[in-house]
């Protein structure tokens, strides 16, 4: 699929997880040495963009073929020249792309945590992993919502030993578990959120208040998409075109057809729309994010914007 050039790339790279913590460590890194006015900060910033670029890479073939999705995949095909753009730029002198190498940064330093932080035992005390914790509540409000919307699936237990699935039984007899995993929790949209709000600079009671509009949203948003898809897959609501979306995915079992259309379509391609709308709240509320967001479209279509003026937001002042 990449050319005969690229396995033997992939081959060779750290497993997805200890590769992201390096790309984390190493952005860390770079933000101390520019900190500290060490022009290595620049070249270690630059070099690590092209890693997070070869990560993307290595993600594609999972979001393509193991989580049959058309948004993740093509999310992350692009972030590959994006990537290594932005390491281009920051090296040829564009400094306000540290920004964004900061808010990369915490991004991973708030996710990865709940991703390769084992349970463990502390003072004789069980303490589970992040993930459980995090996947189990959310799992436990998308079933409160299931209930108070008339269903009433069987909670049972998840494939990775959480209490965390729903059980249908179809009219046909056929079981359908839906689980809750990590991705179901909106914890990536909160990481996205809480790093772009810690790597500007500005007053504290503004990052507050983008934090306070930001993540209480997206967890609501996220508990009803989590109850629209289980309700829908649990219920074959959505077998539409079954043959059609089976090829378009690259499935075989006819029972997954409301489940990709109401979470790989639908969802995925609201979960967009929902990010942009929210991103506009939060920089009404925190203005310096502009910054970020205006090297990201100066990356993408390679010319300047001031989106202070486009969007009207209240013009304080920024980070620059």
């Amino acid at each position: 699929m990449f050319g005969s050039g690229v396995p033997a790339i992939l081959s060779v790279v750290p497993d997805t997880f200890t590769f992201a913590w390096i790309v984390a460590v190493l952005f860390a890194a770079a933000w101390l040495l520019d900190a500290r006015g060490y022009a290595a900060g620049r070249a270690l910033a630059a070099g690590t963009w092209g890693l997070f670029g070869l990560f993307w890479l290595t993600t594609v073939p999972y979001f393509a073929f193991e989580h049959q999705s058309y948004v993740e995949s093509i999310l992350a095909l692009v972030g590959v020249p994006a990537c290594l753009y932005v390491g281009y730029l920051l090296y040829d002198g564009r400094a306000s792309l540290f920004t964004l190498t900061r808010a990369v940064s915490i991004m991973l330093f708030i996710y990865l945590p709940f991703e390769t932080i084992p349970a463990f035992t502390l003072a004789g005390v069980a303490v589970p992993e992040p993930r459980r914790i995090l996947i189990e509540i959310v799992a436990n409000h998308t079933g409160a919502m299931i209930d108070l919307l008339g269903y009433a699936p069987e909670r049972v237990t998840s494939y990775e030993g959480y209490d965390a699935a729903f059980g249908w039984t179809l009219a046909d007899g056929h079981r359908m578990r839906i689980n809750v995993v990590l991705a179901c929790t909106g914890l990536g949209s909160m990481a996205i959120f809480g790093g772009l709000v810690a790597a500007v600079e500005g007053p504290l009671d503004r990052k507050i208040r983008a934090l306070a509009v930001s993540i209480p949203l997206i967890y609501v948003l996220n508990i009803l998409r989590t109850t629209f898809i289980t309700i829908v897959a649990g219920n074959q609501y959505m077998q539409w075109q079954p043959e059609l979306v089976l090829a378009m995915f690259g499935a075989t079992n006819p029972y997954r057809v409301s489940f990709l259309v109401s979470d790989r379509i639908i969802s995925q391609l609201l979960a967009v729309v929902a990010l942009i709308g929210i991103t506009y709240l939060v920089a009404r509320q925190l203005p310096e994010l502009v910054v970020i967001l205006e090297d990201v479209l100066y990356v993408l279509t390679g010319e300047e914007h001031d989106l202070t003026e486009a969007l009207d937001l209240p013009r304080e002042p920024t980070n620059r």
